[in-house]
């Protein structure tokens, strides 16, 4: 009989990843999503136009993180094996401008999941998507699973909330529950509003004579940046352990966002000096301005480790992006992502 996994945040980049990999193992995927006017996934959408994967066993459920009556009655109704909680208000610079609501849908939400499966009685294994961004201004260099905690955001405070409420579930109750604190991860599946996607869309649409300027804020800032494909296998193999446990999923390695400026435009023969802008709008109140993490325990205890480099990921992504618009100015459906 086949496992059955549930993932809140099953239409973000790493939800849509995470459901590939699953139905490809043979689970039964539930995936939580949010009841919109527009029922547009293109990231979902890219995963049901594979013809090679069991679609049949690819289910979509209404609901919200804000919701725990619903939660409760969802998780009862799946009955899972395996949860993971990759919902979230996920933009650092947007929680500073909706505080409240990225703590209600990323702390709260991520309790009251906990909460439902607590009450239910049931013992599946809970996966919970924290972030780097809890280092923010960072102790020690590089970051492990035993540096302390200094969040500068919202969103950052809210993680570390749902971070230390899925220890305390463990603790308390002796759940199968596991922090993935996974550093910066990007695909041509990153949101349009997250800077390495910005960049390379930019990058390929000012090739392409469909946009002329670029804005951005801190070109100094340093980020840990990985394949997000290859950090859902992360994720998967955390659930497959003995017992829940907390890993720091990176590279090891550090980059800025100018370094990510020259590899994108060089993709497309540009030189970004000639088309981009500092917008001061685009600072964040306080800054983090340098994050890499150390995957040593999840090398030796998952057999996990990244593959793809900084490089070939920008130079991917930009690519990708090129194609994307090329087949949209073609009128072709857009799945090649």
């Amino acid at each position: 009989m086949s496992k059955k996994a549930l993932v809140t945040g099953i239409t973000g980049q790493d939800g849509a990843y995470l459901a590939e990999l699953l139905l490809e193992k043979g689970y039964e995927v539930h995936g939580l999503v949010r009841r919109q006017s527009s029922t547009v996934r293109p990231r979902l959408d890219a995963v049901q136009s594979r013809k090679d994967l069991p679609l049949d066993n690819l289910h979509l459920h209404y609901g919200d993180l804000s919701d725990g009556g619903g939660l409760m009655r969802l998780v009862g109704k799946v009955q899972p094996d395996e949860v993971y909680n990759l919902a979230a208000q996920s933009h650092v610079r947007v929680s500073f401008d909706a505080p409240e609501y990225t703590c209600d849908v990323t702390a709260t939400g991520c309790l009251r999941l906990l909460e439902a499966i607590h009450e239910l009685g049931m013992h599946p294994r809970f996966y919970q998507a924290s972030s780097s961004e809890m280092f923010g201004k960072v102790q020690a260099v590089p970051q492990t699973e035993t540096t302390p905690f200094y969040p500068r955001s919202p969103y950052a405070c809210a993680k570390l909330f749902g971070y230390w409420a899925t220890v305390n579930y463990r603790e308390s109750y002796g759940m199968h529950a596991s922090n993935g604190i996974l550093f910066n991860h990007e695909s041509p599946r990153r949101g349009e509003t997250f800077v390495t996607r910005k960049i390379t869309l930019a990058a390929a649409r000012i090739k392409l004579g469909l946009q002329k300027r670029l804005s951005l804020g801190n070109l100094d800032s340093k980020r840990d940046w990985g394949f997000a494909k290859e950090y859902v296998d992360g994720m998967w193999r955390m659930l497959q352990q003995p017992e829940g446990d907390d890993y720091v999923l990176a590279t090891n390695e550090t980059h800025s966002i100018r370094e990510c400026l020259d590899v994108a435009f060089a993709v497309v023969g540009l030189s970004w000096h000639d088309h981009v802008d500092i917008d001061p709008k685009y600072y964040r109140p306080a800054e983090v301005d340098l994050l890499i993490g150390d995957y040593a325990k999840a090398k030796k205890k998952l057999g996990w480790e990244p593959h793809t480099k900084f490089k070939t990921l920008i130079e991917l992504m930009t690519e990708a992006d090129v194609r994307l618009l090329s087949e949209q100015a073609a009128g072709k459906p857009i799945l090649s992502y």
